[in-house]
């Protein structure tokens, strides 16, 4: 359950949101750092693929010949084409969708983890989801999510700006009691002009109150937003030559990059992206899969390239709540399966690979006869970043029950 303090501070906060239309924030009692080494610190960005990604697709077992068979229409291979897939080690190919980033795995910034997912078996979105962004499997009572955990072992004090959500609302993984400012857009979001008359109202409303949690969550909200204005008025604006796709992850990556470079003090960011649920007219080169691939990986690449001053100090994480079955549908398409693949983006990446493992694409290795099996426990993925990137390594607080070991994916 939430403690007091928490409560107090959210309901506050949403005070003061339906009062400019906005999404409740959850701010963190903070200041701003006051040196440059303390305010660049290490940023892991979280991108939440929602929908279940098609992971046999994205990087496929192509050598495998009952994927073949078990996929008719859906199958790629690899050739001279540039319409086929791109070969990464022999055994798997990279979707040509996925093209834009294959300079990073070359470079062997960009490493593949495939098999992973929730070792609790569910076909449900919501409950897949919800098990993954809360880091329990199974367990439908967690208050809490892991980022939301991962702030609170942190291991130094915080800006209001530590941990944000480029949301619509605030995702689970980001629910709890530590801080987490919600922001739709930055554009829209802060103390600029037509916001004064709000601004004098929220601090006479929160001034007054007798309670000191509430009126701390009133002077921590309009430190978030000041910040946020002062981000907007110093135009930190892509770098030369950067376009980021005219898509809502292109903006959400876009607007993650301004406060990176802005030394707010961003530690961790999460984002998301819909779209991944494939059922019907799937397709190959061209069709549902192939446009959302594209997109994210040209935003991916927008934003690595806009944070080359920076990127010694972020890693991205990809997830998705579970992967496709093996075989495909008679609508083109593919159903709710088990594992999928994610992708991991730093400089400190065992990078050029891919890690995890996967069986033969046999009907009797598969689950139940038709998935994919997760051999990697998506949380062995998620505590090996905390640990390496963000020095969190108690994994009994930021996964409660979980015992298992971390796989290695950074140095």
């Amino acid at each position: 359950m939430w403690t007091r303090k928490a409560f107090l501070k959210s309901l506050g906060i949403g005070l003061y949101s339906i009062s400019i239309g906005s999404v409740p924030l959850f701010l963190n009692r903070a200041i701003m750092a006051s040196s440059d080494e303390e305010r660049r610190r290490k940023t892991l960005i979280v991108i939440f693929q929602r929908g279940a990604m098609d992971g046999l697709m994205a990087v496929s077992p192509f050598k495998d010949s009952h994927l073949k068979k078990m996929r008719p229409t859906l199958m790629m291979n690899v050739d001279q084409s540039g319409q086929s897939l791109i070969d990464l080690d022999g055994s798997f190919g990279l979707h040509p969708a996925f093209n834009s980033m294959l300079p990073f795995f070359i470079n062997r910034e960009l490493a593949i983890v495939h098999g992973v997912g929730s070792p609790y078996p569910t076909r449900s979105h919501f409950d897949a989801q919800n098990y993954m962004e809360s880091g329990t499997p199974g367990i439908k009572g967690t208050q809490s999510g892991w980022l939301n955990r991962a702030v609170g072992l942190l291991d130094r004090e915080g800006t209001p700006l530590r941990s944000v959500s480029v949301t619509k609302r605030q995702p689970f993984a980001t629910q709890g009691d530590e801080s987490t400012v919600v922001v739709p857009d930055l554009r829209s979001f802060g103390l600029r002009s037509g916001h004064q008359t709000i601004k004098n109202i929220y601090r006479t409303l929160y001034s007054e109150t007798g309670f000191e949690a509430l009126r701390d969550a009133g002077q921590e909200s309009i430190s978030a937003m000041k910040m946020i204005s002062a981000i907007n008025a110093s135009k930190h604006r892509p770098a030369k030559g950067i376009v980021y796709p005219k898509s809502r992850i292109g903006n959400n990556l876009r607007q993650i990059a301004q406060l990176i470079k802005a030394d707010v003090g961003l530690e961790i960011a999460f984002t998301e992206m819909g779209g991944w649920d494939t059922h019907r007219r799937q397709g190959t080169t061209a069709g549902s899969f192939a446009r959302q691939a594209k997109i994210l990986a040209d935003s991916v690449v927008a934003l690595w390239r806009d944070l080359e001053d920076h990127r010694q100090n972020v890693v991205l994480l990809t997830m998705t709540e579970f992967g496709r079955t093996v075989r495909e549908n008679g609508s083109g398409g593919t159903d709710h399966g088990r594992a999928s693949c994610l992708f991991i983006l730093g400089s400190q990446v065992d990078g050029g690979k891919v890690h995890g493992h996967i069986p033969v694409l046999a009907p009797e290795a598969l689950e139940d006869q038709r998935d994919l099996p997760v051999t990697t426990d998506f949380r062995s993925v998620f505590a090996e970043v905390a640990a390496q990137h963000l020095s969190i390594t108690n994994d009994t607080i930021l996964f409660p029950g979980w015992s298992g070991r971390r796989l290695p994916l950074l140095s």
